[in-house]
């Protein structure tokens, strides 16, 4: 894998090798699960559950987008995810929506540089 093409991945927080390894050391392979994840509408799903104030619905699509982000070594997005799934399990609205800008600001970062690399 090209150094720099890893460095932005890893300033994105994706465990780059922990990821290789998943992908039994496939690099094209990886990459293009990697490159699929701007498709996955379960982070849109979550901002639209928190707006209407509907815990379920935002625990669902936050458990998965954490099982998602998980998968592909998504560190610091998951950790965020895991806190904002955890809090809509409990039925705990404003833990979730308080640290929604931190799981925004992951997020953007991941989607920033999946498009750098793509």
């Amino acid at each position: 894998m090209d150094i720099i093409k890893k460095t932005r991945l890893e300033e994105a927080g994706i465990n780059v090798e922990d990821a290789l390894n998943r992908f039994m050391n496939n690099e094209n392979l990886m990459m293009k699960f990697l490159l699929r994840f701007p498709q996955d509408k379960n982070f849109p799903q979550l901002k639209a559950a928190l707006d209407a104030g509907d815990a379920e619905a935002g625990y669902k699509a936050a458990h998965t987008l954490k099982g998602v982000v998980g998968n592909l070594s998504m560190t610091r997005l998951y950790e965020v995810t895991c806190t904002v799934s955890d809090a809509l399990r409990s039925g705990d609205l404003a833990t979730a929506e308080n640290n929604l800008p931190e799981l925004e600001t992951a997020y953007q970062q991941v989607m920033k540089v999946l498009e750098e690399v793509a």
